[in-house]
């Protein structure tokens, strides 16, 4: 990990360099790798049934990329994702960029406004979705979208609402049900490409590490999400050095039931194995804590991947005690503060002796600081680790700007490779970000003891983690706003024991209107994703406010933690 072997004097920490960074595009990477690691698994989706050793996926992603070329695609253009976890998921990572296409990673709990959003917002020519999930019908909120797919040609779609989107594609079981109007099945696609395409070798030709490769959508304050825009460099270098400090080696199979839409399934989990001839293995499409425990006995897994809510998940489930975990060895818990006593008992009782804590957002590729083996286990469950090699770090006075003392809390800034490219089409939200010497603002405030550990202590933006996802409250409120009995709205997080953080709002509701809580919850399903809906709603005359007008959010937090008995969780 770092460097520092003396005391800090200030909160500012910068990552070793002893292992060079890679200068590699993914592509000529993970080529390489096949090369030297042709017959190893590289992945296995159990749910599928399907597996591929090195050798096979990257003919199969070639296939895939030639395929893409065919549909008329080419380099800068956008593809976009809109799927659980699955082996075209990662087919689709790997063949964008070997070509140079831009993958664009689709929450799958996104609705028919938010889709539609993140759609148009970065010109998708191509979307591959998954037709359905549990109640969510893709493909009947795309025909909600565009009409026009019922009476088109597959990859010739001209729909009103979504203009520069022309092929839509679904991840269907080969000669199985039928065939969707205007899109195209993706085993068909794949069909049509050829491996040896002589195309992806002249194209590679012109790529550069530096080019956009990834856009992962990010809740924005403004009420819309933002398009963090993500280069090879940022993502296969954070890939490896995450790798690392799991001490990964070909002999490794890493379980990822965290989904790969997110950061923690692309790059904590993908690119991390894939960097080290490791195996992915996905145990279902979404996360289910009997299936993670069934795959880690079956496929021998070394390492495991989730947030707090999912280690609880599986410590708790009635059938634990069955299932040999031995095999466990490494891994990593992220996505919102770890109660101590979890992070305990995934050690002692699943076996996860060297399991890491990462830090970082989507707009940092995405890990900063983390953990690693090493790191003493009173380290483990109360800070983040150190920072990551190659990258700076440093805590600062929000007002002043001045570097703080180590162990005095400030905002937590990050400099290096892992910065972003950019927000997809909004340079000035990305200079608010970005400052003039490439500090990275992450408006997380954290701490830095002496020895170089952080601590996140809270958040400067008022933003809510509900168990793994980053929720702004000024997008639900915005949201909200619209219901036309609704006059005023705030949106807080309060404490929650399954998921770290839940949503509550306020609701001031017209004159002479009367609302009910079903009838708001209505008004936001199919429109927002689920997580996004408040759990708790509260109708009132006004909101606590200073004596200049301010509201006082910390107030409505603090009113229902009493009202409702909400405990504050300690965590790490």
């Amino acid at each position: 990990m770092p460097s520092q072997v003396n005391v800090l004097t200030a909160s500012y920490a910068k990552g070793r360099t002893d292992v060079p960074l890679i200068e590699q595009t993914i592509g000529d990477f993970f080529a390489d790798m096949a090369q030297r690691q042709g017959s190893r698994d590289a992945l296995v989706s159990r749910h599928q049934g399907l597996s591929y050793s090195y050798g096979q996926l990257h003919a199969a992603t070639r296939q895939l990329a030639s395929a893409l070329l065919n549909l008329g695609l080419v380099k800068g253009d956008r593809v976009g994702i809109w799927s659980h976890n699955n082996a075209q998921w990662v087919l689709l990572q790997l063949a964008t960029a070997q070509v140079g296409l831009i993958l664009v990673n689709i929450n799958p709990a996104y609705r028919t406004t938010e889709v539609e959003y993140a759609l148009n917002k970065v010109g998708c020519k191509a979307l591959v979705a998954m037709p359905q999930f549990k109640t969510s019908d893709y493909l009947g909120m795309l025909r909600e979208l565009a009409p026009e797919l019922l009476t088109s040609e597959p990859g010739q779609l001209q729909a009103k609402r979504l203009p520069e989107l022309r092929t839509v594609v679904w991840i269907d079981v080969a000669g199985q049900g039928n065939d969707q109007p205007g899109m195209l099945r993706f085993s068909e696609l794949l069909a049509q490409g050829e491996s040896g395409d002589e195309r992806i070798n002249a194209i590679a030709a012109t790529l550069s590490n530096n080019d956009p490769i990834n856009i992962q959508f990010t809740s924005g304050t403004t009420g819309f999400p933002k398009g963090a825009t993500l280069t090879h460099r940022n993502i296969l270098n954070n890939g490896f050095f995450i790798g690392e400090c799991m001490k990964l080696t070909p002999e490794d199979r890493l379980c990822i039931p965290v989904p790969l839409y997110h950061c923690f399934g692309m790059v904590l989990g993908n690119l991390a194995c894939f960097t080290h001839g490791s195996t992915v293995v996905y145990p279902n499409d979404g996360f289910d804590p009997l299936t993670v425990l069934e795959t880690v006995q079956a496929e021998k897994c070394t390492g495991l991947h989730g947030v707090p809510t999912m280690f609880i998940a599986e410590l708790d489930h009635p059938r634990f005690a069955e299932f040999d975990l031995s095999t466990l060895r490494t891994g990593i818990m992220a996505g919102s503060p770890c109660p101590t006593e979890v992070m305990k008992r995934v050690v002692r009782d699943m076996h996860l002796s060297e399991i890491t804590i990462a830090y970082g957002m989507t707009e940092t590729s995405p890990v900063s600081c983390q953990s690693d083996a090493d790191t003493p286990l009173e380290k483990r469950v109360s800070t983040v680790g150190k920072v990551q090699p190659h990258l700076e770090v440093k805590m600062v006075d929000p007002v002043t700007g001045e570097i703080t003392q180590p162990g005095v809390s400030g905002e937590l800034c990050t400099r290096g490779y892992s910065v972003m490219h950019g927000y997809w089409g909004d340079e000035v939200k990305t200079r608010e970000a970005i400052d003039d010497e490439q500090w990275m603002h992450t408006g997380d405030l954290a701490t830095m003891d002496e020895q170089g550990y952080v601590n996140i202590v809270g958040r400067i933006k008022d933003m809510v983690i509900r168990g793994g996802e980053n929720i702004y409250p000024r997008e639900i409120e915005e949201f909200l706003y619209r219901h036309p009995k609704v006059q005023d709205v705030q949106v807080v997080g309060v404490p929650d024991v399954r998921y770290g953080e839940e949503l509550c709002a306020w609701v001031i509701t017209k004159p002479g209107q009367a609302l009910t809580e079903d009838e708001l919850r209505e008004f936001c399903k199919g429109q927002i994703a689920h997580y996004k809906v408040p759990r708790y709603i509260r109708f009132v005359q006004a909101f606590p406010m200073t004596v200049t007008g301010k509201i006082q959010k910390f107030k409505i937090r603090d009113e229902m933690i009493e009202l409702l008995d909400l405990r504050l969780i300690k965590t790490a």
